[in-house]
């Protein structure tokens, strides 16, 4: 397999994971400021559906960039500083998608103590991550 095949599926898996966690933080929003229980049941499903549909697209994410890194080699790997920025905040996505089983299970059992201004904050958190990992990724500052 080429790089730049490993490329288009980085990218492409990359693509449909944050197409879910764009929208998981909405249905958090919309969840947070609803008092119906048959339109939070039905969130609920929504909710725990997307989550464990992109969890795939983050794991394959992953795999294509650990795969790209080890293509490239340890020497770029050690010279290339802009990707050390660019882990870093991949790092903390993953940590932010860890984040939202935890919140996925609040609602679930009915213990959101968090409001809808919370969600809007949360969800505008990878949006801010993904223009710096694009910066990061095709400018390479660093």
């Amino acid at each position: 397999m080429t790089v730049l095949w490993l490329k288009a599926l980085h990218l492409i898996f990359m693509v449909a994971w944050f197409a879910g966690i764009f929208y998981l933080p909405r249905l958090f929003v919309y969840h947070a400021q609803n008092e119906s229980s048959e339109v939070n049941d039905q969130l609920k499903v929504m909710e725990r559906r997307l989550l464990y549909f992109v969890t795939p697209f983050a794991v394959l994410t992953l795999v294509f960039g650990v795969w790209l890194i080890a293509i490239y080699g340890s020497a770029w790997f050690k010279a290339s500083g802009w990707l050390h920025i660019k882990l870093l905040l991949v790092t903390f996505l993953y940590g932010y998608h860890l984040y939202c089983f935890k919140l996925l299970a609040d609602f679930k059992h009915d213990r959101n103590r968090r409001s809808h201004k919370f969600y809007r904050v949360f969800n505008e958190i990878p949006v801010l991550a993904l223009f710096a990992i694009i910066i990061l990724a095709v400018v390479k500052p660093f």
